[in-house]
């Protein structure tokens, strides 16, 4: 059987494909996080709880309502992009111009009560939820057994990316947001209403969270420490891509991913942290991260 540094080819393709995979929650969950911190300033510790939030909705609308998969991945998101804009509207807004430590504290204390809500419902054991019946199974390439649902994770992590990057960097929309986070006053004297595409902003990357989760809910046990136990990590991200860089997000959480996959094959006991001990070095050799500008 052909090897690659002593590991059979099969078992090291389906390595890259679960690092793949951990890697497109890593990015888009940063994305989200980048976002948010990039056009707010707000360094939004609740991400991990509303990516939680998604998770269970989607079980919820699956076990109670019936509603499945594909309308609650549409659903799902929406609701929790709602809350999020409840969160900015009635909590968020106050805190602008202050430290940014403050949305640091509330965000954090926010990210315990929606755990504990869930917690008291639920208990801690996870739920399950099945792989929906159009991506079920694997394909055999020849080399190795792709499972379908975790090759549709990967390819609809890679165009909510890069479809979020390009409205961001390479539209009207995206430089209305870029300016009003630059300087407020000027683009409202356009006509373009600042507040309100704040609150948008904050929504959509609520939104983005509860996505990640739903994707999440067949891949991973539905629990309500879901997310804090991936925030810490996906912190990380965003640091070691470059704080509010929104491509560095993407391409470092995919990379990580992958990092973090092959520490587990060649050496177990350093793949709990090898994504901190690589924010280490580069937050030692560029501080900024690898794509964030240099103040």
């Amino acid at each position: 059987m052909t090897e690659i540094f002593g590991i059979p080819i099969q078992a090291f393709l389906g390595q890259l494909m679960l690092g793949l995979v951990n890697g497109a929650f890593y990015a888009m969950l940063s994305l989200g996080l980048a976002v948010i911190f990039g056009l707010l300033d707000i360094v939004n510790f609740a991400h991990g709880a509303l990516y939680m939030v998604g998770a269970f909705l989607a079980w919820i609308m699956l076990e109670k309502w019936g509603v499945n998969y594909w309308f609650a991945l549409i659903l799902a998101p929406l609701v929790v992009g709602a809350l999020g804009v409840v969160i900015e509207r009635t909590m968020l807004k106050r805190l602008y111009g202050l430290d940014p430590l403050y949305g640091l504290l509330l965000t954090f204390g926010l990210s315990l009560i929606l755990e504990g809500i869930f917690r008291d419902q639920y208990g801690v054991s996870g739920q399950s939820y099945s792989v929906p019946d159009a991506l079920a199974g694997a394909t055999n390439l020849g080399f190795m057994v792709l499972p379908n649902y975790r090759a549709f994770v990967v390819l609809a992590s890679l165009i909510v990316c890069v479809g979020t990057w390009y409205i961001i960097e390479r539209t009207r929309l995206g430089a209305y947001l870029r300016a009003g986070t630059e300087n407020a006053k000027l683009v409202q004297a356009f006509g373009v209403n600042v507040p309100v595409m704040v609150m948008l902003t904050y929504g959509a990357g609520a939104a983005l969270a509860a996505l990640a989760g739903v994707l999440a809910a067949p891949v991973y046990q539905v629990a309500p420490q879901m997310g804090s136990n991936l925030i810490i990590i996906v912190f990380a991200v965003v640091v070691i891509g470059g704080m509010g860089s929104i491509m560095g997000s993407v391409v470092t959480g995919l990379g990580l991913g992958v990092i973090e996959g092959f520490t587990k094959v060649f050496y177990p006991e350093a793949s709990n942290i090898v994504v901190f001990v690589i924010m280490a070095i580069v937050l030692m050799v560029r501080p900024a991260g690898l794509f964030g500008k240099e103040a």
